[in-house]
C-alpha cells in the first residue's frame, strides 16, 4: 500500500476507535510490519506538530490515539462550557502512586502501606478511570489486583508505566527517617 493512503487509512482508524489502538492491530490491518507502521505513524504525528493541527497523535504503551493538541484545551472548554474536572485528594494521590508503582496490587497492599483503609480512594479512582481491575490474585479468597488504566497515563502526561519518575534512594531514606522521628515524637505525647 502506498504510504499516502496507509497515512488516511491510520488516520480513519485512530480517528474512528476514539482510543488507544495497538500498534500490532494498525499493522495487521495495513497488512504491513510493526517498525514501518511506527516510522509512518512518527512521521505524521511530526507532520501534525509542524502544521499546529488541532489535533494529535500520541503513544500509549505500544497503542496509538488521535486526541485534541492540548494548546486548544480552553477553545474546546468554551463550547462545551464547563469540563468534568476530578479532584483528587491527598489520600487518593497517596493510593494512586502506591498503584502506579507497585502495580499490579491488592487492596489490602494498598492499606499495608498505608497504615490506613483505603476503600473510599480506591472506589473514588475506579469511578475516575484512573485505575482499574487487573485481575485477581492466586491466594485465599482470591482479591482483586488494581493497575493504572491508559487515563492515568494521558492525565500524568506519561507515555508508559516504564517513564515514571524514579524517586531517589537517598530521599526515600530521608522520608523514612522523618516518618521515624515523627511516629516517635506521637509515640512519647
Amino acid at each position: 500500500m502506498e504510504e499516502a493512503k496507509a497515512s488516511s487509512v491510520i488516520e480513519a482508524l485512530l480517528f474512528t476507535m476514539g482510543k488507544a489502538v495497538p500498534l500490532k492491530d494498525i499493522a495487521a490491518v495495513l497488512d504491513a510490519d510493526e517498525t514501518t507502521v511506527r516510522e509512518l505513524i512518527c512521521q505524521m504525528m511530526d507532520q501534525y506538530k509542524e502544521e499546529h493541527r488541532g489535533i494529535q497523535i500520541i503513544e500509549l504503551e505500544d497503542a496509538f490515539q488521535m486526541c485534541t493538541a492540548p494548546e486548544y484545551y480552553d477553545y474546546i472548554i468554551k463550547l462545551t462550557h464547563q469540563p468534568k474536572k476530578h479532584t483528587l485528594s491527598d489520600a487518593m494521590l497517596e493510593v494512586l502512586s502506591i498503584i502506579a508503582y507497585k502495580q499490579p496490587v491488592t487492596r489490602s497492599m494498598v492499606e499495608q502501606i498505608r497504615g490506613v483503609n483505603s476503600d473510599y480512594a480506591i472506589n473514588r479512582l475506579l469511578e475516575y478511570h484512573l485505575i482499574t481491575e487487573a485481575g485477581r490474585l492466586d491466594a485465599p479468597g482470591r482479591p482483586i489486583l488494581f493497575a493504572t488504566t491508559e487515563d492515568f497515563l494521558r492525565t500524568f502526561g506519561v507515555r508508559s508505566k516504564e517513564e515514571l519518575p524514579v524517586i531517589d534512594p537517598v530521599k526515600v531514606a530521608e522520608f523514612k527517617t522523618e516518618a521515624e522521628e515523627e511516629a516517635a515524637l506521637k509515640i512519647d505525647t
